[in-house]
């Protein structure tokens, strides 16, 4: 019998969960009122984009008052070199001067500004992270990984069903990827999103209620741009994206549920980065982005697998011209639906839930759950 070939949505038919936090806007949101809260930014520097979030505590969200996203590159000619290129660190500091006149244009003091996986791995990050607070002002911090998991995870918190039992989030990101297995079966389906949120003080916290255990976490040091790197010397695009599905599934051998028989009920994945909000645009069809109709979309991995067929067909010009994938993600695109790929082949899934969320919301709450401007909520 012939498969039934995955039917593409269109955008007023897709499964979407509403998501009860404020984020990732272009413009100030409608909660947003003047001098009533303090302000809060949160700025991830990562191997490809920098990006930054500046909110306000409302209830037991945040609203967000400016945004900033720039591609930067910053890791371009680390895998070869070890080191950050004069003209990346050039590029990454005109980015950072602009969120720094943003952050002094609304005044804001209390903040977090963290850099990852790029500023890890180069030998000269230090003198990199000396030079922004020379030339910005900006004192940037490099987080571990398990930090920037572990913020990736709360973030995600609004968008784990109650019916959720075994949670895997993956952040994929340009120069790493996180996965963080968590097992919620223990905790009351009301209090999961509650219990998520409680990770921000550490993945064996624990605290009033039950507790979400994490089983198992790893960050794997091959994100879109440090992957897509390791086979630029590959010409044909088939084979590359297939070369770089099986290698990133080599590196997640030492995960614990990897070789785990995991069941498909009551499991969740859900997906937060560039690759996977862009792959949910391609689905719906989006000529032009629309957060509002990609964060909290689910999809299948036959819906998954049938836009990366689509990405394949159409080659490396297609996709630098379609409209879906976007300029700035057309080259990295690929490498990022390997990874995606290789997830969906060694835990298939009804529901994989696409985030357009990540570590600047992350680091937002935990700012805001540290200071107890939040209400109590299902989030605090």
């Amino acid at each position: 019998m012939t498969p039934e070939r995955p039917r593409r949505a269109d955008a007023t038919e897709a499964q979407v969960e509403t998501p009860t936090v404020v984020s990732r806007a272009d413009e100030p949101s409608a909660l947003y009122r003047p001098g009533s809260a303090p302000l809060y930014a949160a700025l991830d520097l990562g191997t490809n984009s920098c990006r930054m979030l500046i909110a306000q505590p409302q209830g037991s969200q945040f609203a967000v008052v400016d945004s900033f996203s720039k591609s930067v590159q910053l890791g371009v000619g680390l895998e070869a070199s070890g080191r950050l290129s004069r003209a990346s660190m050039g590029r990454t500091i005109q980015a950072l001067r602009i969120c720094e006149k943003k952050i002094e244009k609304h005044g804001v003091r209390r903040m977090r500004l963290v850099a990852t996986e790029a500023c890890r791995r180069a030998r000269n990050a230090r003198d990199f992270i000396r030079q922004v607070r020379r030339e910005t002002g900006l004192a940037l911090e490099i987080i571990a990984p398990e930090e920037e998991a572990r913020l990736a995870v709360i973030s995600c918190a609004p968008l784990v069903n109650p019916s959720t039992e075994q949670l895997l989030v993956v952040d994929i990101g340009g120069g790493s990827t996180e996965l963080v297995w968590i097992d919620l079966s223990s905790v009351p389906p009301a209090d999961r999103p509650r219990a998520i949120m409680r990770l921000h003080m550490g993945f064996n916290a624990q605290g009033e209620g039950a507790v979400a255990r994490v089983v198992d976490w790893i960050s794997v040091p091959l994100g879109v741009a440090t992957l897509k790197d390791q086979f630029g010397d590959v010409d044909d695009d088939s084979a590359r994206f297939a070369l770089m599905s099986w290698f990133f599934e080599e590196n997640l051998a030492s995960f614990s549920p990897y070789n785990a028989d995991n069941p498909r009920e009551g499991f969740q994945i859900i997906g937060t980065s560039g690759t996977v909000t862009t792959v949910a645009a391609s689905f719906l069809n989006l000529k032009r982005y629309d957060r509002t109709k990609v964060d909290g979309l689910q999809m299948t991995s036959d819906q998954i697998d049938l836009v990366i067929r689509e990405y394949l067909a159409l080659g490396p010009e297609g996709r630098r011209t379609d409209p879906r994938i976007g300029r700035d993600r057309h080259a990295l695109i690929m490498s990022g639906a390997a990874i995606l790929q290789a997830l969906m082949r060694i835990w298939p899934t009804d529901r994989l839930s696409v985030a357009d969320r990540g570590l600047r919301e992350g680091l937002l709450y935990a700012q805001m759950s540290a200071d107890g401007v939040l209400e109590d909520g299902p989030y605090t």
